[in-house]
Formats: structure tokens, C-alpha cells, sequence
């Protein structure tokens, strides 16, 4: 709601504020001239409250391990400070009376006797009084410290905007304002007064609001009804609001062409990067509605799920993706690579393309190609221009450098029993031969090895290397994130407490995750806050991408005792993404680190969100645009270039030296 809207709204209730609050109380009259607050369910006072905390969102839940619901001191949003620290003591936390892990989530409050909140006086009398202590409940994710909510936990401090019991604006001239739901407010006695109304501007707490007295206790108030209600009902039902902004998205109960339009309408609002990728949104549904017409008329679920897919590869950003693979997608994916050669390739600095690994008994194997042999073409066309001309399963993808290593990985799968014309090197002469593909993985596995994991790796891993160095493999940004937290900063001091020679961050297979966690664990090498940069985000109410440079995101450092202040390196590659290149982006800032990497990482740079698609699919996509201190995109299409690029050379490829880590150690003077 724009200030216009406000003010009328402000304008056409103002009139009748007064009567109705006359009328309900009975014109009687308590502190000084303050009419009393219009009173429903009296029972003497709120002794707990229980409720709903509702989500669709499915990122909603990532890595969270000790979810908590509070007591959530609102002074901040009185004052207006956006630094406003919650004390501790004013953090009454509720109790979790449902599995956190599937929506909706109960809860149960339980008020105390001697609240520990910060009272405000917000009766606009002119006199000091002693005021109220007023609260809303909100959800909060508690990683960091104590059981209680510190600094970090409160990325920064401010006031609930999300997951709160009270509707709270996004819009760019109202940002941040509570414009409606509940609040819980105690009255130490019964001569404190309390806004009745948003007043004529709309904006509570401000000086027009119309004030009322409010009995001693606790009482909620209901911001929506007009005039304000005010509950003293016992046992209250309080629920959380998701608000529209994080909320997924759902087409899917249209027509597979209805959805089409939805998607790319969300697309042309609401995607981060369209004048940096030059996307013409309106070229792509000429190409592919039609598409999804012929599906609709057609029953042709399988033409809907490969038309989406071939639609979303045409957006040149690696965070976007179509979900769960579909048997459609997947037949159509091993109808296109289940066969391979029975060989690995890989390019090297020098220009070279060179066979990395040979199925044995496979066909590359018993046509004489062995491991290190030159691959001179595929199918009569030169290997750099076959690999250039290759379009990934893998597909899109945000920079050049990721597209052409995984060009490489598919550029030697083809259908099976396709014959394929392979020209090579052996013995220093050019040899033709043609295989013929067959179903085979080994070769496959052996080129996407170095981006693989197990599934039972820790978060962080550690180890003290022979030579003095401690090397540190982050692997996730999405695990659990109180555990990554306790193992970063057993890390930490480990390293510090037996004087390694310096720390080596491996981030070479991270593929993101929180990158506000990713954000606070490079604080632990700083010891000043730091801004790190913003994220910008379409405004309904002005159709344009806004960033709010009243709340940049930054770092925060922890205690001092858990700063390391030593030597570090960060190992970077192609396949370190999203949250994982804020990290390295952090540890470049003022030279704090040294990266070292063969390539930059994958330029995925913005915050993502889902929304659900006919045939039980979903669809991610970037609605947050990225941006440094000084409002430049700085990761989207460039990733973190590395300090120390290391040459791909063929000792590095075939003799299984880990050249990056070894240029690492170097660097740090090892």
C-alpha cells in the first residue's frame, strides 16, 4: 500500500475511531483523559498463547537444525532502529508442539509473570511515562552461542519480517512498517495508553496515532480490526504469517499451456538478471508456447515435461532448474548419453585435448586409444569446435568456463549403437578409427569424479597435513547448519591452540547452500563488521528491482577468541557455487586470503526461489540480483576469479597430483 492509499484509508476510519471507541467502552475514562481500550473476551488477561506457523516456501526448512519461536521484543520497531538488539532476557521461547520439519508447525507461549522487554512510552501525551513492553511472536533460526538469539542470529538486529504474527510491508515507500496481525503488549500498571489506530498516515507508533488506555497485564491487539480490538482472552490463538514475497508460487492445477503463461509472467517480473543475459522473453514463448498448446491438445504430458526443460535451458543461469527428473527428462537423457566410447577427455591449458581415462575392454580400449593420447576430432569436426558445439544435459549454465568443462564430460556420450568417427595420436601418427557407443558409465563417473561426494561427509573436514598446514574441506553450505557451525569453530580453534603453519580452505566441491551462513563463516578471519554487498528484489508496488541500502548485508565477527588471524589460502574451481563464492568473494576482501584456483567458480550470484509446475514438478529460479558495496553484480556471470591460476596441464591430469592444493602451500610460503 502506497502513503496515498494509507493517508485515505488514514482519512475514511479516522472519524470513526472516536465513536466506536466512545460507544465500546461506555464513555468511561481512565488515565487522565484516555478513553478506555475497547476490551473483547476479557478473562483478565493473557496467560499463553498458541497457534500456527504455516510455510509453503521449500527452502523454508534448509540446513536448520534448532528452530526456535520467541517472545520477540518489537522496541526496534518502535525506535525505527533497524540495530535494535533483542536482550535476552526479553526472549521467552515457546515450546514446538509439532514436527518442525512439515507444515504447518504448532506451538505453545507460555507468557511471563515479570516480562524482561523494553518498555515504550507510546501514548503521545507529551509526559514520560513509564510505557509498554511490546511484542509479536516471530520464528527464528538459533545457530550461533546460547540458547538465546545474539547478534549474528539476528542477521544484524531490527524486527521480524517474515514468519511473524504480524503483516509487515516490502513495498519500497513503506518498507519494513507493520501494517497489520497481532501484538502482544504488557502493561506494567493501569495507566499506560496505547495506539488505537493507524492514525491518518497509516504508520503506527507516529503522532497521529489515537490513543486508548490499556488495563494492567497482558493483552493482545488485533491490528486489522478498525478500531484496534483488544483481547484479554486467557489462552489467545496467535498465528505466523507467510508473507506473499517467500510464499511458493503454484500453477500447478492449470492447463500445461495456463502454466506456460504463469511461469513466464513470474519470469519477465520477477527474474534477477534479464538485462545482464539479454533474455527476450517475448522471442522464447513464440518459440515454445506453441509447445505447450500441442500438449494441452494432445494429452502429451511427455511433449509439457521436455518442452519445459528445453525451455529453462535457454536461461543462461545455473541456478535454474526443473525438479525432480521426470520420466520423460530421464528417458530422454539416457536416449541421448547413455552410450559412451569407454573414454574420458579433458582439455588442457596448452590447447591439447587429451584422453584422461580408458574403460578397459570398451571401445576406445580395443581401438589402441590409451590414457594420455591426444584426441585430434570427433565425427570429422576438430575436438575443440565438437566440444564447443556440445549442448550438457547439465544445462544452463551461468559462465563460459562451466559451460565448456561440462561440454568436455558430454561431448563423448552419444546414443547407444551410434557409430562415431574418433581421430587420435598414437605412436606420433594421426590414426581414424570408428566405434560405435554402447551402454557404459564408468567413464562417465570417472569425469564427473571430482565433483562428486558420498553423502557421508561432515559439513566441515579437517586435517593437519605433514608439512604444518591444516586443510579445512567445506562441502556444504546446505548441511546442518548448528553442526557446521560447531565443527568451523572446532576447526578454528584447533588450528589456533597448536600454531598450525597457516589454513587451507578447500571450497573446490561446495555447491552452495546459506549464503548467510556462508557469509558468517568468513567473519571468523575478520576483526571489524565488514559490508559485504546487498541483494536487490522486484517491488510489486513499483514494478521495479529494488535494494534497501538501509540493511546490506554484512559480516559479523565472532568472539575474539575464536578470530584466526594466521595465514589462509581458498581453493576455488568451477564446481564451488552460489554460497560458496560469497564465501570466497568475503576472504578476497582486503587481501585476507589467497585464491587459488584453475578456474574462476561457477557465477551463480543471486538468491533463489521455487515455485510448482504441473506433473508434480518444480521450478527454481534467481529473484535476487547480487550485488558488492558498491552496487555492482559482482559474482552472476564472472564467479571469484582466482589470485593463482593453475595451468591444466597433462602431469596435473594424469599423474593425480593435487596441483591446486600444492600452488596453495607454495603461496603461504610452505
Amino acid at each position: 500500500m502506497n502513503k496515498w492509499s494509507q493517508f485515505c484509508r488514514g482519512m475514511a476510519r479516522h472519524s470513526l475511531t472516536w465513536l466506536l471507541i466512545v460507544a465500546l467502552s461506555g464513555i468511561a475514562f481512565a488515565q487522565g483523559d484516555l478513553p478506555l481500550a475497547p476490551i473483547v473476551n476479557d478473562e483478565g488477561g493473557v496467560v499463553a498463547v498458541t497457534g500456527t506457523l504455516s510455510y509453503t516456501s521449500l527452502l523454508f526448512t534448509m540446513g536448520v537444525a534448532q528452530p526456535v519461536i520467541i517472545l520477540e521484543d518489537q522496541a526496534g520497531f518502535v525506535d525505527r532502529n533497524l540495530g535494535f538488539l533483542m536482550p535476552s532476557a526479553s526472549q521467552t521461547l515457546a515450546q514446538l508442539t509439532s514436527n518442525f520439519y512439515e507444515s504447518p508447525v504448532t506451538y505453545s507461549l507460555a507468557l511471563p509473570i515479570q516480562p524482561q522487554g523494553s518498555l515504550r512510552d507510546v501514548d503521545n501525551d507529551g509526559a514520560t511515562d513509564t510505557g509498554v513492553q511490546v511484542y509479536a511472536v516471530a520464528y527464528w533460526n538459533n545457530v550461533f552461542g546460547d540458547p538465546y538469539l545474539e547478534r549474528r542470529d539476528l542477521y544484524g538486529g531490527g524486527w521480524s519480517t517474515a514468519y511473524v504474527s504480524t503483516e509487515v510491508s516490502g513495498a519500497q515507500a513503506t518498507l519494513y512498517e507493520i501494517t497489520g496481525g497481532k501484538l502482544i503488549i504488557y502493561a506494567p500498571d493501569a495507566a499506560q495508553g496505547f495506539p488505537a489506530d493507524f492514525g491518518v498516515d497509516g504508520l503506527l507508533f507516529t503522532d497521529d496515532d489515537p490513543i486508548v488506555g490499556v488495563p494492567a497485564g497482558w493483552t493482545v491487539v488485533d491490528l486489522d480490526a478498525e478500531p484496534f480490538s483488544f483481547d484479554r482472552s486467557s489462552n489467545p490463538v496467535i498465528d505466523l504469517i507467510e508473507p506473499d514475497s517467500t510464499a511458493l508460487d503454484d500453477f500447478s492445477a492449470l492447463s500445461y499451456t495456463a502454466a506456460f503463461d504463469a511461469m513466464l509472467n513470474l519470469f519477465k517480473r520477477e527474474y534477477a538478471f534479464t538485462p545482464l543475459k539479454g533474455i527476450d522473453w517475448a522471442a522464447l514463448s513464440t518459440e515454445f508456447r506453441p509447445r505447450f498448446e500441442r500438449a494441452d491438445a494432445e494429452n502429451f504430458p511427455e511433449e509439457y515435461q521436455l518442452a519445459l526443460r528445453d525451455f529453462l535451458w535457454r536461461i543462461p543461469d545455473g541456478h535454474v532448474a526443473v525438479y525432480p527428473l521426470s520420466d520423460a527428462i530421464y528417458n530422454d537423457l539416457i536416449a541421448r548419453i547413455g552410450g559412451g566410447l569407454g573414454m574420458a577427455i579433458r582439455e588442457l591449458s596448452d590447447g591439447r585435448t587429451i584422453a584422461t581415462f580408458i574403460t578397459p575392454g570398451r571401445e576406445a580400449d580395443n581401438a589402441g586409444i590409451t590414457v594420455g593420447a591426444e584426441i585430434v576430432a570427433l565425427a570429422g569436426v576438430p575436438i575443440a569446435d565438437w566440444i564447443g558445439a556440445n549442448v550438457p544435459v547439465t544445462s544452463p549454465f551461468s559462465t563460459d568456463h562451466v559451460r565448456r568443462l561440462q561440454q568436455q564430460i558430454y561431448a563423448v556420450r552419444f546414443p547407444v549403437g551410434m557409430d562415431v568417427e574418433v581421430t587420435f595420436i598414437s605412436d606420433g601418427r594421426e590414426v581414424t578409427t570408428t566405434l560405435t557407443a554402447d551402454f557404459e558409465f564408468e567413464s562417465y563417473d570417472f569425469a564427473n569424479a571430482s565433483a562428486a561426494t558420498d553423502g557421508y561427509e561432515l559439513p566441515v573436514e579437517f586435517e593437519l597435513l605433514d608439512n604444518g598446514f591444516v586443510v579445512a574441506r567445506v562441502w556444504s553450505f546446505f548441511d546442518n547448519d548448528l553442526l557446521t557451525i560447531q565443527l568451523w569453530e572446532r576447526m578454528i580453534a584447533a588450528v589456533k591452540n597448536n600454531d598450525a603453519r597457516g589454513l587451507i580452505i578447500d571450497m573446490r566441491v561446495n555447491g552452495g547452500g546459506s549464503g548467510f551462513l556462508a557469509d558468517q563463516m568468513a567473519a571468523y578471519f575478520f576483526d571489524e563488521e565488514l559490508v559485504l554487498g546487498g541483494t536487490a528484489r522486484y517491488d510489486d508496488s513499483t514494478g521495479t528491482f529494488f535494494l534497501d541500502t538501509n540493511r546490506l548485508q554484512k559480516f559479523y565477527p565472532p568472539p575474539e577468541e575464536l578470530r584466526y588471524d594466521g595465514s589462509v589460502a581458498v581453493l576455488v574451481g568451477a564446481n564451488c557455487a552460489s554460497a560458496c563464492e560469497f564465501f570466497a568473494y568475503d576472504m578476497s576482501l582486503e587481501g585476507r586470503a589467497i585464491i587459488v584456483g584453475e578456474t574462476p567458480t561457477a557465477g551463480m550470484g543471486g538468491g533463489i526461489t521455487d515455485f510448482a509446475m504441473p506433473d508434480d514438478l518444480f521450478v527454481r529460479f534467481t529473484v535476487g540480483r547480487a550485488v558488492d558495496a558498491d552496487g555492482n553484480i559482482h559474482i552472476e556471470g564472472i564467479g571469484v576469479v582466482p589470485d593463482i591460476v593453475v595451468p591444466v596441464t597433462e602431469e596435473s591430469v594424469l599423474d593425480g597430483a593435487d596441483t591446486v592444493l600444492n600452488a596453495a602451500i607454495e603461496a603461504l610460503g610452505g
